[in-house]
């Protein structure tokens, strides 16, 4: 299974997500590919991809993009070891528990949904559950970063991922401008 994790406040509708469905169904292999709707609650989203890892009875690697690359690094040091995950990580979110705490008490959208939430204390601390200190096994995760994300600095991943391989890629932006011409080495990672 290649289960696609989107970021914050997006959907199964968003940009990424839509390519790399189109990409693979247009080879035929569109059947292994998985993008959930995630809940705007944290733990709740946490539920929901563990579940699937751990009902898959396939091989599971993950693509996580920003909010998306902060659970995919939590799922992959919670299961990696009993279930050989590995992670693409898309213009992750280093440390997203202390970027979102100051949205706390403001009403927040999802851009595909029109859904709107309160961005609680317990979403801060549902994410704060979710943070992972340093990863363990760098082989197990792919750096896709483009230096020109105004909304994510990518020297926090490049510096928080050392030791994975990583392919960094002047200019772009935070929707990862060249997404549909990394999807060979993706799927080779």
């Amino acid at each position: 299974m290649l289960l696609y994790i989107h970021g914050f406040n997006s959907s199964s509708r968003s940009g990424k997500a839509l390519e790399l469905g189109d990409w693979l169904d247009q080879r035929g292999l569109g059947v292994a590919y998985v993008c959930p709707d995630l809940p705007h609650r944290p733990a709740a989203a946490i539920q929901l991809l563990d579940d699937l890892i751990v009902s898959s009875r396939s091989p599971v690697k993950l693509i996580g993009s920003s909010l998306g690359g902060f659970y995919a690094t939590w799922l992959v040091e919670k299961h990696g070891h009993e279930r050989n995950i590995k992670a693409i990580l898309v213009n992750p979110c280093v440390a997203c528990h202390g970027k979102l705490a100051g949205l706390v008490g403001q009403t927040q959208k999802n851009w595909h949904s029109g859904e709107e939430y309160l961005f609680s204390a317990e979403h801060a601390a549902e994410l704060n559950a979710c943070a992972v200190a340093a990863i363990t096994r760098p082989e197990r995760y792919l750096l896709l970063a483009e230096t020109g994300d105004a909304v994510l600095d990518y020297r926090e991943a490049v510096g928080f991922y050392a030791g994975a391989q990583q392919v960094v890629l002047a200019g772009g932006d935070h929707g990862f401008s060249r997404f549909t011409d990394t999807i060979p080495a993706i799927l080779a990672f």
